[in-house]
């Protein structure tokens, strides 16, 4: 088996910088290595930027996370309670490791400011979060995925 080597961080931040959410970068950027359909991944995780719909809960580098070890998992066992099982135990790893780095998976912790409102918003803007803590959250999360996925 063959660790995923090539390196979709740039891909990722790209997709991100165009406008596209994080959780969007993330689970899209996979969908060439893992062989599942990009339009389909962009429109699957379209709600799941800003913690979930800016509710910012989970955040969506993370749950992009999920959705590609959802999908690897899925491409890699037939039996349903396997990929369920495969999948629930690598999430909480990549769980485990994003909150030793970061400390929390919540999108409100992480930034510190409040997306559902125009005003928080416009102070990420200003402050630049989005380029000095999503993308650095979101190498985090594909450096992890890089790690924990194996490709036959």
């Amino acid at each position: 088996m063959e660790k995923i080597e090539y390196n979709i961080e740039e891909r990722a931040i790209s997709t991100f910088r165009g406008g596209l959410n994080c959780a969007q970068a993330v689970f899209s950027s996979f969908a060439e290595k893992l062989g599942y359909d990009k339009e389909l991944a962009l429109s699957v995780s379209a709600g799941f930027g800003g913690g979930m719909g800016r509710l910012q809960g989970t955040c969506g580098v993370v749950t992009g996370a999920f959705m590609v070890i959802g999908m690897y998992n899925s491409q890699k066992y037939t039996e349903n309670l396997d990929r369920k099982e495969h999948s629930y135990s690598m999430i909480q790893e990549f769980n485990s490791r994003f909150m030793t780095e970061h400390e929390t998976t919540c999108c409100k912790d992480l930034i510190n400011c409040d997306l559902s409102t125009a005003e928080g918003r416009t102070i990420a803007k200003e402050k630049e979060l989005h380029e000095t803590i999503c993308e650095v959250c979101m190498a985090t999360s594909i450096r992890l995925l890089n790690e924990l996925l194996v490709v036959n």
